[in-house]
């Protein structure tokens, strides 16, 4: 009985995160959407079963830490077609999730020319997952990286004219950086980025 109450907690987790990029992807301004995230997730984290946090954790949660908005982070980026390649990707706890890489995006961020690899998740119901490292891991972001997209749970924020959008700022730490208990795919030597990306979520200040 636990375990489908489980499960309907996560599917709710999952509508949650979905309808809260949806809001995002309508919001009258990619910063209105923003402040719409933060709001979501201090909400889904202190209060929600399926928060990445204990029961401990979440009684003493305030609020989530995140860089200042800044436009210069927000990229529509071209998605160029790759040969598909099946990989495993390493996780947090040591183990691998099968992912295919099928596309490169190529955009431009806070002055510095970049590029990410697209994987398709072959577990489940599948999806597109775009996580990064940057300069700012290990210092004021977890050393293990951040998602920028993560399709099969619902965090998409779209496409504009034909390309992807890349929005630095709603970048997030994967839930195995606030607890051990989760495991968490970690971003592979192709989506490891040479600048900092000042924005989207932090470690504590």
């Amino acid at each position: 009985m636990t375990e489908s109450l489980d499960l309907a907690d996560l599917a709710d987790w999952r509508r949650q995160i979905a309808e809260m990029y949806a809001r995002i992807r309508k919001a009258s301004s990619p910063h209105d959407g923003w402040e719409d995230f933060k709001r979501a997730r201090d909400q889904l984290f202190k209060s929600h079963p399926q928060s990445p946090l204990d029961e401990a954790a979440r009684s003493q949660f305030a609020r989530l830490e995140y860089f200042g908005y800044s436009p210069a982070f927000r990229a529509t980026a071209e998605l160029v077609q790759c040969e598909a390649i099946q990989m495993q990707i390493g996780a947090s706890d040591g183990s691998t999730y099968h992912f295919t890489r099928f596309a490169t995006a190529h955009f431009e961020a806070g002055g510095n020319q970049g590029s990410l690899d697209l994987y398709w998740l072959q577990s489940y119901a599948g999806g597109i997952f775009v996580p990064f490292r940057d300069a700012t891991c290990g210092d004021s972001t977890y050393g293990g990286g951040r998602y920028l997209l993560d399709t099969p749970k619902g965090a998409d924020l779209g496409m504009k004219g034909g390309k992807l959008v890349l929005d630095f700022n709603f970048a997030y730490h994967p839930s195995c950086s606030y607890d051990s208990r989760w495991s968490c795919p970690l971003a592979p030597p192709g989506n490891r980025l040479s600048f900092a990306v000042t924005a989207g979520e932090r470690l504590p200040s």
